[in-house]
Formats: C-alpha cells, structure tokens, sequence
C-alpha cells in the first residue's frame, strides 16, 4: 500500500511537471541575488521603465534577505505602471493541468501610494491571443510591513482582458505579470514601490492531502520495520 502510493505521487508530480514548466513547489526566493528573470518594458519601441525591477536587501527573512523590487513614477510612457513579468520562464506552462491551485508571495508597499495588487496570466503569441487577470487583489496600505498573500488561480477566479478566454490564458502561459490595478483591467499608472519575495507555486488541497497522507504512512511503515 504505502509503495503503490508513493509511486502514485511520484507520477503525479512527474505529470504535473511534464505539462509546462510550471510545478507544484517551485518558488522565486531571490536568493541569487538576480531578478530570476522578472523585468519590465518592451512594446513596439522596447521602451525599459527608468527605474527596471532590482533586488534589495530587508526581505521577510530579516536585513540580510534579498527581494525583488518594482518600481512605477506614474504619468505616461515608460516605467509610468507599476508591473513586472516573467516570460518563457518556468512560470510558463500549463496551470489547468499542472496542480498548482495558487500563487503564493510576500509583498510590501515601500511607497507612498496605496498600491492594489493583482496577477495577469497572458498567452501573448497564440491565435488568438489570451490574457486573464486575477479577481483576488490585495490592498496594501502605503509605507505598510510585509504581508503574504495567496493568489487563487482556477478557472472561475480570473477575469478575461480584452475578450480573451481564461482557459487559453490557463492552458498556455507564456507570461506571468504582476501589476498594480484596482479593478480587474490592465495595470494602471502610479507613482509606487513594490517588493516581493518568495512567489511559489501551491498545490491543490486534493494533491496536498494525499502527499501528506503518503509521507505519515510512509513513516508509520519505517517505524513498523525498524520495531522488528
């Protein structure tokens, strides 16, 4: 029982990770000292913000911890909205079949600006094109400590951008943004200054149940033998 278990969650997880680059478990914790592939700009002009997303020290761990901050000065043109993505980065994938229910991160507002934060998941070179952008936002008050937040990203909990479907957006992510806007559109302009630290990917409750239950049988059978 507990072997045929364990080989069951071992190909789910392999499956999971077969379906896109995005698995259960992965995580953004900026310890590289490097952005790990989070930056801001492009369009037709490939325009960069003044001020792209760099990494600071003073994250959640304490003053040795280092986070990624992204910066916005409001007004028009570049660096003008508050956003980040990671693109072909193993955020890629596919999120309807890779288990991953949520994203979890830490998030701090270290401006002067309330700053409301959302995810956008985009398929960007598809035909057509698909982007949906997460119902779930969190407030965070000006000058305000960290807070760790979690993202629910099923079908029924994002909305579509510019008449695009959720499951195409889902079922082929080439792009994860990070934004500010306080209603379930494109990012918005603000004079703001965001950090995050540790984005992880959560599982499903069904999934965490049962790699749960397989690690406290799998325990139970080890102390069984070493008993004998």
């Amino acid at each position: 029982m507990t072997k045929t278990l364990f080989l069951s969650i071992t190909l789910l997880l392999t499956l999971s990770a077969m379906a896109g680059a995005v698995t259960i478990g992965q995580s953004d914790t900026f310890d590289s000292g490097t952005t790990e592939g989070w930056v801001a700009g492009g369009g037709p002009n490939n325009q960069t913000p003044p001020v792209p997303p760099h990494i600071e020290l003073g994250g959640p761990a304490g003053a040795d911890d280092p986070y990624l901050v992204i910066t916005s000065r409001g007004g028009n043109g570049p660096g003008s909205r508050l956003t980040s993505f990671n693109i072909f980065g193993e955020w890629a994938g596919n999120y309807l079949t890779s288990g991953v229910s949520g994203i979890a991160m830490d998030l701090r507002n270290l401006g002067d600006s309330e700053l409301t934060i959302r995810l956008v998941f985009e398929s960007p070179f598809a035909a057509p094109p698909n982007f949906a952008v997460t119902n779930t936002a969190f407030t965070l008050a000006a000058r305000s400590d960290w807070t760790h937040v979690l993202f629910p990203i099923g079908v029924g909990d994002l909305t579509p951008l510019f008449g695009s479907s959720v499951t195409g957006a889902l079922g082929d992510t080439t792009v994860l943004r990070i934004q500010h806007s306080t209603g379930a559109t494109d990012a918005q302009p603000i004079a703001g200054i965001l950090g995050v630290d540790n984005i992880s990917a959560v599982p499903e409750p069904a999934t965490t149940a049962m790699v749960v239950a397989g690690l406290v049988l799998m325990q139970a059978a080890a102390r069984r033998r070493v008993s004998r």
